[in-house]
């Protein structure tokens, strides 16, 4: 009987240390699933970020390296730059890239640098306990905004690939969900793409995954699918915001 379906070579045979229903899992699986597909597992290195992924290297099966608090995207560009036959990415929360990393990854992408970013945006810090975190959303109530985010206060939540489109330096820039079983189909696709575009030489790229995170937002796993498919989705639209020219 042929297989159709079976865990990743990428990925290592070991439970993961995330709450029920938070969706790193998947996007874990993902990329995983992308690098065996494009059969670059022996040439692929990872930066690990600080925050609830911080234990990456405990669950992909090749070489990762752990970076400081939103340092990953200098680290992945040193070794990009030394190993240029290498693919790099880094995979970071929104603690992690869009508050203290932020000069690292906006810079990374201004110079160009031909890496790849996969960004896992659950609008809030996870590790840390709830607080509130760039891309929290108006109204939305955290550990730091008890009376929900007021923008006389806390100001607006980043979003980071409108941000970074108009860089001369960026290449492919998109935003995915892992909220349902479409979605997750267009996401794996996405990941993908972003490392082609890093193994044509194209050029900085970035996916943003919308993610969830039921223990912190205080929902059922359910309730977090949904919240963020009513919540998250209309103000963080999905889609490619950025490919370089010939790209499909």
């Amino acid at each position: 009987m042929k297989k159709v379906f079976a865990r990743p070579k990428t990925l290592k045979d070991v439970a993961y240390h995330y709450c029920p229903g938070c969706t790193h899992g998947i996007a874990h699986r993902l990329i995983a699933e992308a690098i065996d597909e494009l059969d670059i597992q022996g040439a692929t290195i990872g930066m690990t970020s600080v925050g609830c992924s911080v234990f990456t290297m405990d669950y992909f099966d090749m070489d990762m390296v752990q970076a400081a608090h939103g340092r990953a995207p200098a680290v992945a560009t040193g070794i990009k730059r030394v190993l240029p036959d290498r693919v790099v990415f880094t995979y970071q929360g929104d603690g992690d890239l869009a508050a203290i990393g932020t000069g690292e990854f906006v810079h990374a992408a201004a110079r160009g640098e031909n890496i790849t970013v996969i960004f896992i945006n659950n609008a809030v810090y996870g590790m840390t306990g709830g607080q509130m975190a760039p891309t929290t959303l108006m109204g939305q109530v955290t550990k730091t905004t008890p009376f929900g985010r007021q923008k006389e206060i806390n100001g607006f939540p980043v979003k980071v690939c409108e941000m970074l489109a108009p860089l001369e330096g960026s290449a492919y820039l998109a935003r995915v969900a892992v909220h349902s079983p479409k979605s997750i189909i267009q996401a794996k696709k996405v990941i993908k793409k972003s490392f082609e575009v890093q193994m044509a030489g194209l050029g900085f790229s970035l996916v943003e995954v919308l993610s969830t995170c039921p223990t912190n937002w205080g929902l059922s796993p359910l309730e977090a699918v949904k919240w963020l498919e009513n919540n998250m989705i209309p103000y963080y639209p999905l889609g490619e915001f950025k490919k370089p020219e010939g790209v499909a």
